[in-house]
C-alpha cells in the first residue's frame, strides 16, 4: 500500500522532531555514527550498510547521503514506518521488514555479501537479553573482518549513583537545548492515527503480530562482554554524554 510522499514527509518531519526528546544531542550521535562507518569502509567499493530498527530511515538517510556510493538497508518490524520511509526517500534506500533477534531475521534480508557496518541509534535496548545475544552473534557472522557494528542507545552506568548522575546530566541538556517542547511518542502516533491518508497502512500494520518489546537492564559492561563473546574482537565506547552512547565492536 502506498502512501502519498507529500504525506509521508509531513509525517518523517515531525517523527524527526519528537524523536528528538529521546536521544540526548541526537543530530550529534548520528554524526559520529556516520564518522566511525565512513572511517571503516573507507576504500572499499559499493560498502553494504545494515541500520537496524531504522523506522522511517533517519540514520540510513544520513548514511546515505554521507556516502552515496554505499547500499544501505533499513530494517524494522514496522510495516508503517517502513512505508513512509520508502515514499519519503525513495530509491536511496532500501527498507526490509525483519523482526531483529528473531531466527531468520537476517536470512529475511536476502544479502548478497558480507556487510561492511551495521547500526542502530535507540533501538536495541527493547531487545530482552536472549533476543539481544542472537542479534550479536548473527551480526558477527555477517559483518566482514574489520567491519564494525555501532550501537547509539541509552546504556546503563555499572554504579547506580552514576546511573542517577548521568540521567540528570542528559535531562539539564534536554532543557537547554529545549529538546522537551517537541511533541511526545503518544502524540506522533495519536496524530497518526487520526490521519485518513495513513488509514490503510495502519490496518495492515495492526493485523501484523509485532514483536514483544521485552527490553533489559543490561549495563554498559554487560554490553560489551555479550559482543566480545559473539566474536567481536575490538569493543568499547567513542562518545558519551549522559546516559546516550556510541559504542563500536570492531569484527
Amino acid at each position: 500500500m502506498n502512501v502519498r510522499t507529500v504525506a509521508a514527509t509531513r509525517w518523517v518531519e515531525r517523527w524527526e522532531r519528537q524523536q528528538q526528546r529521546y536521544a540526548v544531542d541526537r543530530e550529534e550521535r548520528f554524526t559520529v555514527i556516520s564518522d566511525v562507518v565512513e572511517r571503516v569502509t573507507a576504500g572499499h567499493a559499493a560498502p553494504l550498510l545494515l541500520d537496524l530498527g531504522c523506522g522511517p530511515g533517519s540514520l540510513a538517510a544520513r548514511l546515505a547521503e554521507r556516502m552515496p556510493e554505499a547500499e544501505v538497508v533499513g530494517v524494522d518490524a514496522d510495516p508503517l514506518l517502513l512505508e513512509l520511509g520508502r515514499a519519503h526517500h525513495g530509491t536511496a534506500l532500501r527498507f526490509a521488514e525483519a523482526s531483529i533477534g528473531e531466527p531468520g531475521w537476517l536470512d529475511a534480508l536476502a544479502l548478497d555479501r558480507p556487510v561492511d557496518a551495521a547500526v542502530s541509534t535507540t533501538a536495541l535496548h527493547y531487545l530482552g537479553e536472549d533476543a539481544l545475544r542472537r542479534t550479536y552473534e548473527g551480526l558477527a557472522g555477517r559483518i566482514r573482518p574489520g567491519g564494525v557494528l555501532v550501537n547509539g542507545d541509552h546504556l546503563e552506568p555499572d554504579s547506580p549513583k552514576v546511573h542517577e548522575l548521568a540521567v540528570d546530566i542528559g535531562r539539564r541538556r534536554a532543557e537547554r537545548q529545549q529538546a522537551l517542547t517537541h511533541e511526545d511518542w503518544e502524540s506522533w502516533w495519536s496524530g497518526v492515527r487520526a490521519d485518513p491518508e495513513l488509514t490503510p497502512l495502519l490496518a495492515a500494520r495492526d493485523r501484523r503480530t509485532h514483536p514483544r518489546c521485552e527490553g533489559n537492564d543490561l549495563t554498559l559492561t554487560d554490553h560489551l562482554a555479550l559482543l566480545r563473546e559473539a566474536g567481536f574482537e575490538h569493543v568499547g565506547t567513542v562518545w558519551q554524554f549522559g546516559k546516550s552512547h556510541v559504542v563500536v565492536a570492531v569484527r
